[in-house]
């Protein structure tokens, strides 16, 4: 069979949606032009636990333009249905306005609904609630775990006994906030029975999932539409309940409802990458050859839901350990329920597994990337599967030989320029390949263009363009005559934006949809007399520049155009599927990276400058190399931010977040942001799925903090086991 020429896909190409966004034509979730919409401001709650003694909104109600205060006294019983298909982790779901009951700092504890947003700001600080305060336990230290969710294999304590060399560190990291540059917003409309939202979301199916449920609605009675996503990064991967404030407000005033969340509202609505508290014991021979790891792992929660994520994983398959001891305890505190955020899981054990793996090499005087290559796996050893690819090894050598590596010197504290201190560093990444079952509606029409739809979302990655990459390869198109379509639940079905899946799963069903399609087009031809192509082979025919051709004997075709208006056909149509992965997997699927880091440290004040940085990924085949270079950087800008900067400070009197603000919640900004480079390694995976991808964007984040860290080790000497790394830690 002829391959289909590839011509888009590999091309470094400009997002498809770019110029749109650069002039202000796209429209974000708050932006839609609703006929007659109101607007509507959340007051949260002033106390971390407790209950609402009396709610007193009479002078809100006596400002001009206010329509509507709702409440738990007001509000109308809202069914509530048990959702299992959505993100919502296990738990009893926060259930707005539903009873008295205050269960963290910030929850929703009323609305206020005005004609106008100032009306509707000022309405909402005229409404006087009165609490019973209770004490709220928001200290991870010192509150009580679940019930931990073990693993093992081998005997753990016996391989750190026999160990030559041992370990044994706590490291703390910082509960850090998604912050994306679009505010959380929605604008609800009902009509009828039927509920429209335009909203901020990572899943448009989930969100209608849960509006459904919590309203008690069939699925085809709500409709959720986000065509663009100024950001997430794993914010918005559940339908939070602003959402559903929305649009109980718009049922309730009988007028579509706007409700954006401002940023301090933010840091106690929409989620959070958890703190954690985890220790590690890490045992090995004089050569460097792990015997033994034992992890104990303390994560926040919600009090009323349990989330949990991938940080067992890594300490399982990273590096060959015949014993491994795993012990993962929630802990529910008085808080919100955390989200995923990039990297979820992986990138907090990378920390902790690679700065350890540093502290090894150092303790036994062993080049880092040596200590890795010696510890390298020849399968899984959680699954005993083999790997589908694994090329860290060469990830490790080309990273040294690009950055230099040679020219680090192994004694720390040994290179000065002037007051800094310079040191090197670098971490090994690994993340789990995910896919998901998927379908996308491909429609090629008699005027030689195309739509495909996905009910997919685009938070930055650039989907639009990587979808209409694959789609103009496999119907032999240029990208211009492709419109590709996401962010409506009237689309076909596609899993959450996250986790690295879309490429994988919705690339595979568009790639599915366009074969279909194009092969409709081949056996027209070949079956009508008329054609220049009647009696060809069918597998010897592609399509390129929306012409159909012999492969070979380029002259021997026609266009689309001719072939379907000669047939007096409008259109051909298909819907392609991506099953997601096979029930019993055959191996082990994830995707690689080593991130190489130089800092400056100022030997007098602490301050800590990422001079360089450089990355090289195994993730499988690269559809957009303009597109993996803004992950990659955007990645590596977030890796710089969880090391050095972001820290959500609570005051434990109140749960109250003190620095709820991107004046005191530092985040990385242009004058932080070093040299950056990333390298993609050539190949596929074609066992994971029909495009042979990995998967990029979680990938990206994980390991550059422990790479910073072990870089500022190597610098100063000093080891610093919790995040961020600050001043006064290396004072």
């Amino acid at each position: 069979m002829s391959p289909q020429p590839q011509a888009a896909v590999g091309a470094p190409l400009s997002r498809v949606e770019g110029r749109l966004k650069v002039t202000g034509k796209a429209l974000y979730a708050a932006e839609h032009d609703v006929k007659g919409t109101t607007y509507a401001v959340i007051v949260d709650a002033s106390i971390g636990r407790g209950r609402i003694a009396s709610v007193d909104t009479r002078a809100a109600l006596a400002h001009p333009g206010v329509l509507k205060v709702i409440h738990h006294g007001n509000a109308p019983e809202l069914p509530y249905r048990d959702n299992k298909e959505s993100n919502n982790p296990p738990g009893r779901r926060l259930r707005v306005f539903q009873d008295d009951r205050v269960l963290f700092f910030g929850q929703p504890v009323a609305v206020v609904v005005a004609t106008t947003l100032e009306a509707a700001q000022h309405g909402a600080s005229l409404v006087k609630v009165h609490y019973e305060a209770a004490q709220p336990s928001t200290d991870l230290e010192k509150a009580k775990p679940d019930k931990p969710t073990p693993y093992a294999r081998g005997d753990a304590e016996k391989g750190l006994t026999s160990a030559a060399v041992r370990l044994d560190a706590t490291y703390r990291l910082a509960r850090n906030h998604h912050n994306a540059m679009e505010l959380h917003a929605t604008i609800a409309r009902w009509d009828g029975g039927r509920l429209t939202v335009w909203d901020k979301t990572q899943w448009v199916l989930g969100t209608q999932t849960e509006l459904s449920t919590v309203f008690g609605l069939k699925m085809d009675s709500v409709r959720v539409i986000s065509p663009y996503v100024g950001g997430g990064f794993g914010s918005g991967l559940r339908c939070w309940p602003h959402v559903v404030v929305a649009a109980m407000a718009a049922r309730e005033t009988g007028r579509p409802v706007k409700l954006v969340l401002n940023r301090r509202q933010q840091y106690f609505s929409t989620g959070f990458r958890p703190a954690y508290d985890y220790r590690l014991k890490l045992g090995s021979d004089r050569r460097g050859r792990l015997t033994a790891l034992a992890q104990e792992i303390d994560a926040e929660t919600s009090s009323y839901e349990t989330f949990t994520e991938s940080v067992l994983f890594p300490g399982q398959m990273l590096y060959s350990t015949p014993n491994v001891s795993q012990a993962y305890s929630t802990v529910p505190l008085d808080v919100n329920t955390p989200i995923y955020m990039r990297g979820p899981g992986f990138a907090t054990a990378s920390f902790v597994i690679e700065s350890a793996m540093d502290e090894l090499a150092d303790k036994l005087g062993i080049d880092p990337i040596e200590l890795r290559r010696r510890n390298e796996p020849s399968q899984d050893e959680s699954t005993n599967l083999p790997f589908s690819t694994r090329r860290l090894r060469e990830c490790y050598t080309t990273g040294a030989r690009e950055f230099g590596w040679d020219q680090r010197r192994a004694n720390p504290r040994s290179r000065r320029e002037g007051d800094w201190l310079i040191g090197m560093g670098m971490a090994a990444g690994v993340y789990d390949t995910a896919r998901m079952p998927a379908q996308a509606h491909v429609r090629l029409n008699a005027d030689g263009t195309a739509v495909v739809d996905a009910a997919a979302s685009d938070m930055g990655p650039g989907t639009y363009t990587s979808q209409t990459q694959v789609a103009a390869d496999a119907l032999g198109l240029t990208m211009r005559t492709i419109t590709f379509r996401l962010g409506d639940s009237l689309f076909p079905p596609t899993p959450p934006h996250g986790g690295s899946m879309t490429m994988a799963s919705v690339g595979s069903a568009v790639l599915d949809g366009c074969n279909q399609v194009r092969r409709q087009a081949v056996k027209l031809a070949v079956e009508d007399p008329q054609s220049p192509l009647h009696g060809a082979n069918p597998e010897h025919v592609v399509v390129q520049g929306g012409r159909l051709h012999v492969d070979g004997d380029p002259a021997r075709g026609e266009t689309y155009q001719s072939l379907l208006s000669r047939n007096q056909r409008s259109h051909l149509e298909a819907r392609g599927s991506f099953a997601g992965p096979a029930a019993k997997q055959r191996h082990s699927f994830y995707a690689y990276n080593a991130t190489f880091a130089e800092v400056a440290v100022d030997a007098t004040l602490g301050l800590v400058r990422v001079r360089r940085m450089l990355a090289v990924y195994d993730a499988g085949r690269i559809i957009s190399p303009k597109l993996a270079d803004s992950q990659a950087i955007g990645g590596m800008v977030g890796g710089i931010g969880q090391a050095l900067l972001e820290h959500t400070a609570t005051d434990r009197r109140d749960g109250r977040i003190v620095n709820a603000n991107l004046a005191d919640y530092l985040v990385p900004v242009n004058a932080d942001v070093p040299s950056l480079k990333a390298i993609y390694l050539d190949g596929d995976d074609p066992e994971a799925d029909p495009l042979g991808v990995k998967g990029l964007a979680e990938l990206v984040m994980i390991g550059v903090a422990p790479a910073l860290a072990n870089a500022v080790f190597n610098a100063t000497g000093r080891r610093i086991r919790e995040l961020p790394i600050t001043a006064e830690a290396l004072l």
